[in-house]
Formats: C-alpha cells, sequence, structure tokens
C-alpha cells in the first residue's frame, strides 16, 4: 500500500493547481452501490466547472482520466483505477425551472431529483427519471431510460468540457443516441443538461411518478447490494427472460449472485469481490449464450484493473 500511495503522490506532483480537491489512493468501493473495488490512484472533485476546465488543460495526456457519478451502476474491479478518477459533486448537483417548460440540471444531479422538481413545476414527461437510480450525468452518456421514455425523448442539450479544457454545447442530434448508447466523443466530460417537458396536472404527475416507484420496489432488489440492470436488452428479447431460461436465477459465485427477484440484477451478498461478480456476469453470458445463442451486452459500466492484470 505504501507504493501504492508513493505512486500516488507522485502523479499528483504532475497534475496543475486546482480550486477543488485532490485525493491520492482514494477508496472507491464506498462511492459504488456494489461496495467493491479498489482505489483511484487520485481522486479528482473539482469545484466549479471551470476548475474542471482549467484542471484538463493542464492535465498531461498520458495520464488516464475517468468519470464516475453516484456509483448505481458501476462495478470498479478490484485492482482499482489507474490514473485520475473525477467525481463531480455538490457544485453539480443544481437544478433548476427555466422558461418554456425546461429545467436545467447539473450532471451530477440525481435522476429523482429531477423528476421531483419537474413534478413540483408541473411538468410532465420526465416522470420515467424517477425509476433511474442514477445521476444526470449517467443519464447523458448512456442515454438512460426507464418505463417507455430515454433521455433522448427529452435532451435539449447538453454541456460537456473535453479533455483539452474546451467547453461544448450539443444539440439532441449531436449526442447520437441509440438504445442505452450515446455517440459523443468519450474524452467529453458532461458538466450540465437542458431538459424539455410539457405542461402537466401535478396530481397525475405525481401518480405516475409514485407508480413507477411502487414498480421498482415489487420487482427489483432495490435494497441490497446491486449495480442496477446488469445487460442491456437484445433486440426482441428481454435480458432477464433469457437468464432465467438459461436456469441461472439465483446462481452465485463466491460473494456473488443473480437476484432471484429479478434475475437481470447481479447482488453482492455481503463478502463479494468485484471479480466475483464480473465473474459471475460472464458466467451468465456464456450460459445465455449457450442455451438462447444471444450474446448479451454489459449495460454495468466496468472500470479499472483486475489484480490479475487484466483490464477492458
Amino acid at each position: 500500500m505504501m507504493a501504492a500511495r508513493i505512486s500516488a503522490q507522485t502523479l499528483i506532483d504532475r497534475l496543475p493547481a486546482v480550486r477543488g480537491e485532490l485525493v491520492a489512493d482514494a477508496p472507491l468501493a464506498p462511492l459504488t452501490w456494489f461496495r467493491v473495488g479498489g482505489p483511484a490512484e487520485v481522486m479528482f472533485r473539482p469545484a466549479d466547472a471551470d476548475d474542471l476546465a482549467a484542471f484538463l488543460a493542464g492535465c498531461p495526456a498520458d495520464v488516464p482520466v475517468t468519470v464516475i457519478g453516484v456509483g448505481s451502476n458501476l462495478l470498479v474491479r478490484d485492482g482499482g483505477v489507474p490514473g485520475v478518477v473525477i467525481r463531480l459533486g455538490r457544485p453539480f448537483m443544481n437544478v433548476e425551472v427555466l422558461e418554456g417548460a425546461r429545467i436545467r440540471a447539473g450532471t451530477a444531479a440525481l435522476d429523482v431529483a429531477v423528476a421531483r422538481m419537474a413534478q413540483e413545476a408541473g411538468l410532465a414527461g420526465l416522470e420515467f427519471y424517477r425509476g433511474i437510480p442514477g445521476s444526470i450525468g449517467g443519464a447523458l452518456r448512456m442515454n438512460g431510460g426507464a418505463y417507455g421514455r430515454e433521455t433522448k425523448d427529452v435532451l435539449a442539450e447538453a454541456v460537456a468540457i473535453d479533455r483539452a479544457g474546451k467547453r461544448h454545447v450539443l444539440t439532441n442530434a449531436e449526442m447520437k443516441y441509440s438504445y442505452r448508447h450515446c455517440g459523443a466523443a468519450d474524452d467529453l466530460i458532461f458538466v450540465e443538461a437542458v431538459l424539455h417537458g410539457a405542461p402537466g396536472d401535478k396530481a397525475a404527475i405525481q401518480a405516475r411518478m409514485d407508480e413507477i416507484t411502487s414498480s421498482r420496489e415489487a420487482t427489483q432488489p432495490i435494497r441490497t447490494r446491486t449495480g442496477g440492470s446488469t445487460f442491456k436488452n437484445p433486440e426482441g428479447h428481454k435480458s432477464w427472460q433469457l437468464i432465467d431460461a438459461a436456469g441461472c436465477r439465483g446462481l452465485t459465485r463466491g460473494g456473488a449472485q443473480v437476484s432471484e427477484l429479478h434475475c437481470n440484477f447481479l447482488i453482492n451478498t455481503g463478502a463479494a469481490s468485484a471479480a466475483d461478480l464480473e465473474d459471475l456476469g460472464e458466467d451468465v453470458r456464456a450460459r445465455v449464450k449457450a442455451q438462447s445463442g444471444v450474446t448479451l451486452e454489459w449495460e454495468i459500466r466496468r472500470i479499472g484493473t483486475r489484480n490479475d492484470g487484466g483490464r477492458t
């Protein structure tokens, strides 16, 4: 561990001065819903968007930069994450109502906070965010959606900063959205979004949000250490049905388990490693492929290195 700290401090010495916080050898497991994984070599929490832009402009090109959100759909591997992990915090959590039935939200704002603000303002069309356990940044990057709607249906524009520290404003079309995918450049770090709704009845909006909440609580293991939906739905199929048909419901590996309640969810039963969870996911993919011929694609984002040195 001492060698890791020395390496991380050496990296900090190469980084530009910031107004936010740089932390060497920063634990990441407590920041993820799975509660597993190794540390960030260096964690950067920017003071604001200008601080982030200045950091990116001055960060050496050979230093890897990884952005994480609230960790709800994230698996950090046991070997940790090399380079700099950026986590946007309170300065990026603002949510405000704009004219024209729109809402502006910082990308660290929780999806549920946006849904609640829309309801209070009488704006319909954003209720589906009540069913996504993440932040707006994650929704932008993966075209997050639930209950029949996706981010591409409500995004007016997104503000991002690139690796050179340059600010960009992207239209919906420039995000190049498809199912659970954003085609915008990988080096863009989203800091703000403008979303559009439509005037609606507050009571009806609240009723829809309550319906979504009840559905999630009844069908998903939301009170466990899980990472949300593990695999994307293949075209023409539902992942959970393929997983169930392959006999994977309740399947275990080490401390990891396929949920008995919803088998497109993996669970840390308490003592799982990141390797347990990832390897269980690969077991599921192999069994589904053998049973149905369908290749499941990971929806959970996996970052960092394995203790055995592997990385994807």
